[in-house]
C-alpha cells in the first residue's frame, strides 16, 4: 500500500515569523552545531524529500517557524542560520513516500527529535498522535494519520559545549587493578541522607562529599551506570503508574535525559565526570545501540522511524513494513548501514571526548557485532571500534548475548574487549548453594574461564566477573528466597527469571531466626570472596556489600521506588559486611598474584620448576582423575604457588604463597594444610565464619583445620628468612600485612 501524504503538516506556525536568512551552511558536523556566530544543522535521510527545521519558543511550548532546509549533500539536509544561538529550542518534519511495504513511514505531521540532539527538553507524553498511523483503523499501521505530533514530543536544544575542566585527569586504571561497581543514577542517591531533596537521583547527588567519599573508600575503581541516555517510559508502564527505571529504552544517543539534570544545562554531568576522576574513580556507561524506543511497525514515530525507517531498522529482507527483532523490544538498529555505523561511533567518540567517559558497556552488544550473515568477529562495528584512536584507548564491555539468531557469543569477542561473564555467575551460585559435581567447573571460573578467553592474546580481566547485576536478585536476596517475588510489576509474577541458583535457608524472605541470618551472612561473604579472589575482572552491584534488599524482585525495571532504590539504613550486621567487603578489596590489590596478565591451567612448567596452580583435597594432597569426577566433592584447596606467578619475563616470580580454601558443604570438614616449598608456616588471614578477624594466625604445615560449614578462608605461606632467594618474597609478605593493618584503619562511611 502507498500514501502520498500532505505535504503540508496540519499544524501551522501560530506565532509571528522571522527571517532567518539561512544559508546553506555545511553537511558536517551531524547535528546542531554553533560555531559562536550562529547555528548549522544537519540531518541524514537516503529517502527523504524535504526536511523543515521547526523553531520553538523559549518555554518550548510554541511552533513559530518553519524553515525548510535548503542543500542535500551526500544524502544529508543542511542550513545555517547566522542569528541563532545556544538555547535554540528545535525539531524536525520531514517528508517522504509513506510505503510501509516498503519500509517507508515519512509523515510530515510528526515532530521528530534530532538523532544528533546533545540535549532534550520535556519528555514523550502518550497520545496517539505520536503514531504515524491511526490507532483502530482498519488497515492498522498502513493507515496514515495527519494529527500534529508537536504537543507531545520533547524539544532538542542547541547546547554551548564549552566547559572548564581546570585540572582533571583521566584516573586510567589499569585493566588488572580495575573493580567495577554497577549502580543507578537515581537508586544511588535517592534515599541518601547527606544529599539534598534538589539533588537527590540526579547527577548534582552523586557529587554529594560522603557520596564520592564511600565509594572511594570502598576501594572499587570503575563506576558504571546504568543508561543515561535520553529515554521514554513505555506507554503500558505509564498507565500503570511506573517508569522504565533501567533505563533500557533509549531515544537519543547524544542527550543525557533530562530527569537526571538537577540544572538546566548539560553541563552538570562533566562536573559529574570531573568530580569522579579527581577522586581516582573511572566513570562507566551502560549503552543502548541495539534498539530504540519506537517498537516495531506499531510503534511511535518519534525519530528515525520518521527520518528514514528503511535505513536505521533492520527490516525484513521480504517483508519490510515487519521490523527484525533481535533485541525482544521490537525493533534491531541497522549498524551495517555506514550512517547508522557513524551514528553509533560519533555518540561513543562524543562521550569518550567532549564527556570525558572512560569506558562503555555495551547492552545486547552481540547484535552490534551482527551482520547480515550473522556475528562476526571482524564484523565492521568491532573493526570501527578497534581502529579508531579515541575509542581503542577507553574501556569496552560486551554483554555478549542477545534474542536473536546465534546470539549466545560469550568469549567470542575479539582482542581488546571484555565480556560479562554469566556463566561465571551460574557457577559460583551453584557451587556455594551446595549443588553436585561444581568444583571442575568452579575451578575453571576461577582461573579466569581461560577455556572461553584465553586466545589471541587475551588476558584474563577479558573475563567480567559477576555474581548478581541489576538484572536479578540483589546477593541479599539470593541467599533470601527460593522464588522472585515480583508481584509489584503488575504482572501476576510471571515476568523475570526463574532459574536463580538462589536459597533461602530455611524460610522465605526476611526472618528473625538467628541462625538462618547468621547463615546468610555468611553466604553472602563466602561469595565477594570468591569474586574477588578470582583472576578476570570483578564487578559489584551497589547495595550488595550492606546486604540491600529488593524484596526478592528480580526484576526491578520498573521500580522506581523503594523497591529499586539503595537504602542507606544500614543495620550493624550489614555495616560488618561492607567493611569485610572493604578489607577484600584491599587484599585483592594488594596480592599482585591475583591480577597476573596469565591464565592458570595447573600444568607444570619445566622452565620454572613449578605449577601455576595446585588443586587440593581436604586430605592436603594434589586433585587426581578420580577426585574431579567425585560428584559429591564439595571442599577443595586452590594452592598458588608465589614462584609461579611470573611478571611475563621467564623467571620464576616473589609473590607470595597462597591457599584458598573453600567449603560448600552443610557440615564441617578437617582440611589438612598443605606441604608447600618455600617456607615454615601457613598464616590465616581470614574466614568467613569469622568476619571480623582480618589477621595473621599461625598455623603449621599438615596442621588439620576444622573448616567450618559453607566457609571460605584464606592462608599465606610466611617466607622462610634463613632461606636464600626469600628477600623479595618477605617484602610481599610484609607489604600485604601492611596493607590489611592500614584496611582494618580506614573508616567506611557508611
Amino acid at each position: 500500500m502507498h500514501i502520498t501524504p500532505n505535504t503540508k503538516a496540519t499544524h501551522q506556525p501560530t506565532a509571528g515569523k522571522r527571517d532567518w536568512r539561512v544559508r546553506e551552511g555545511r553537511p558536517y558536523p551531524l547535528g546542531a552545531t554553533w560555531d559562536g556566530l550562529g547555528v548549522n544543522f544537519a540531518i541524514f535521510s537516503a529517502h527523504a524529500t524535504k526536511v523543515e527545521l521547526c523553531i520553538f519558543s523559549a518555554d518550548g511550548k510554541s511552533e513559530i517557524e518553519r524553515i525548510e532546509l535548503p542543500e542535500y549533500t551526500d544524502e544529508i539536509y543542511h542550513g545555517y542560520l547566522p542569528e541563532a544561538r545556544p538555547g535554540l529550542i528545535y525539531g524536525y518534519r520531514v517528508h517522504g513516500p509513506y510505503e510501509p511495504d516498503a519500509g517507508h513511514r515519512f509523515n510530515p505531521n510528526k515532530l521528530l527529535i534530532d538523532p544528533y540532539a546533545k540535549q532534550l527538553k520535556g519528555e514523550v507524553v502518550w497520545d496517539h498522535a505520536l503514531f504515524g498511523y491511526t490507532i483502530g483503523h482498519a488497515d492498522e499501521d498502513l493507515s496514515f494519520d495527519e494529527r500534529d505530533s508537536a504537543p507531545f514530543v520533547p524539544r532538542c536544544v542547541v547546547v554551548d559545549q564549552a566547559f572548564t575542566w581546570g585540572d582533571e585527569r583521566k584516573p586510567n586504571v589499569p585493566w588488572d587493578r580495575t573493580i567495577f561497581y554497577e549502580t543507578h543514577v537515581k537508586g544511588f542517591t535517592q534515599r541518601h541522607p547527606a544529599v539534598t531533596d534538589l539533588d537527590r537521583g540526579k547527577f548534582a547527588g552523586l557529587m554529594n562529599r560522603e557520596v564520592v567519599n564511600y565509594i572511594r573508600s570502598l576501594g572499587v575503581t570503575s563506576v558504571e551506570f546504568l543508561p543515561i541516555h535520553a529515554l521514554v517510559d513505555d506507554s503500558y508502564l505509564v498507565e500503570q503508574g511506573m517508569r522504565n527505571y533501567w533505563g533500557y529504552n533509549t531515544i537519543g544517543f547524544f542527550a543525557p535525559d533530562p530527569r537526571y539534570l538537577a540544572s538546566p544545562v548539560i553541563n552538570e554531568f562533566k562536573e559529574l565526570v570531573a568530580t569522579f576522576h579527581n577522586a581516582g574513580l573511572e566513570v562507566i556507561l551502560d549503552v543502548v545501540y541495539n534498539h530504540t524506543a519506537e517498537g516495531n511497525e506499531k510503534g511511535p514515530t518519534l525519530s528515525f522511524k520518521g527520518i528514514d525507517n528503511a535505513t536505521y531498522y533492520r527490516l525484513m529482507p521480504d517483508e519490510p513494513r515487519f521490523y527484525i527483532n533481535d533485541t525482544g523490544t521490537g525493533n534491531t538498529v541497522n549498524t551495517s548501514h555506514p550512517r547508522v555505523m557513524q551514528l553509533v561511533t560519533d555518540s561513543l567518540r562524543y562521550w569518550a571526548g567532549d564527556m570525558r567517559v572512560d569506558g562503555f558497556r555495551f547492552d545486547l552488544a552481540t547484535i552490534l557485532a551482527r551482520e547480515p550473515s550473522g556475528f562476526s568477529e571482524e564484523s565492521s562495528f568491532l573493526h570501527a571500534c578497534m581502529q579508531d584512536p579515541l575509542l581503542s584507548q577507553v574501556k569496552l564491555i560486551a554483554e555478549p548475548w542477545d534474542c536473536g539468531p546465534g546470539g549466545y557469543q560469550v568469549g567470542r569477542f575479539p582482542p581488546g574487549w571484555a565480556e560479562w561473564n554469566d556463566g561465571y555467575r551460574d557457577t559460583v551460585r551453584g557451587y556455594w548453594r551446595g549443588d553436585e559435581g561444581f568444583i571442575p567447573k568452579l575451578a575453571g571460573k576461577l582461573s579466569a574461564s581461560a577455556d572461553l578467553f584465553d586466545k589471541r592474546g587475551r588476558k584474563p580481566w577479558a573475563s567480567v566477573n559477576f555474581i548478581t547485576a541489576h538484572d536479578g536478585f540483589t546477593l541479599n536476596d539470593l541467599v533470601s528466597y527460593n522464588e522472585k517475588h515480583n508481584e509489584a510489576n503488575g504482572e501476576d509474577n510471571r515476568d523475570g527469571h526463574d532459574h536463580n541458583i538462589s536459597y533461602n535457608y530455611g524460610e522465605e524472605g526476611p526472618t528473625e531466626n538467628a541462625e538462618i541470618n547468621e547463615t546468610r551472612f555468611r553466604q553472602m561473604r563466602n561469595f565477594f570472596a570468591t569474586l574477588l579472589f578470582s583472576r578476570g575482572t570483578p564487578m559489584i552491584l551497589a547495595g550488595d556489600e550492606f546486604a540491600r534488599t529488593q524484596g526478592g524482585n528480580n526484576n526491578g525495571y520498573a521500580q522506581d521506588n523503594e523497591i529499586g532504590w539503595v537504602d542507606w539504613n544500614a543495620p550493624e550486621e550489614s555495616r560488618g559486611l561492607a567493611r569485610f567487603v572493604q578489607r577484600l578489596i584491599k587484599l585483592r590489590q594488594s596480592l599482585p598474584m591475583l591480577r597476573r596478565g596469565t591464565f592458570l591451567h595447573g600444568t607444570f612448567d619445566d622452565e620454572l620448576g613449578v605449577k601455576d596452580v595446585a588443586w587440593i583435597q581436604p586430605t592436603g594432597e594434589e586433585f587426581r582423575d578420580e577426585h574431579w569426577a567425585d560428584e559429591g566433592a564439595k571442599c577443595f584447596g586452590v594452592l598458588l604457588d608465589g614462584r609461579a606467578q611470573s611478571t611475563g619475563i621467564r623467571r620464576p616470580g616473589n609473590d607470595a604463597t597462597m591457599l584458598l580454601v573453600m567449603n560448600s558443604h552443610d557440615d564441617v570438614v578437617n582440611f589438612k594444610l598443605p606441604e608447600a616449598p618455600g617456607g615454615l608456616r601457613w598464616q590465616r588471614v581470614f574466614d568467613t565464619n569469622m568476619p571480623e578477624e582480618f589477621e595473621f594466625e599461625p598455623f603449621d604445615i599438615g596442621h588439620d583445620y576444622m573448616t567450618t560449614a559453607r566457609s571460605f578462608l584464606m592462608f599465606l605461606l610466611q617466607p622462610d628468612k634463613n632461606e636464600d632467594g626469600q628477600e623479595e618474597a618477605i617484602k610481599s609478605f610484609a607489604y600485604i600485612r601492611e596493607a590489611l593493618a592500614k584496611a582494618a584503619g580506614d573508616p567506611l562511611p557508611l
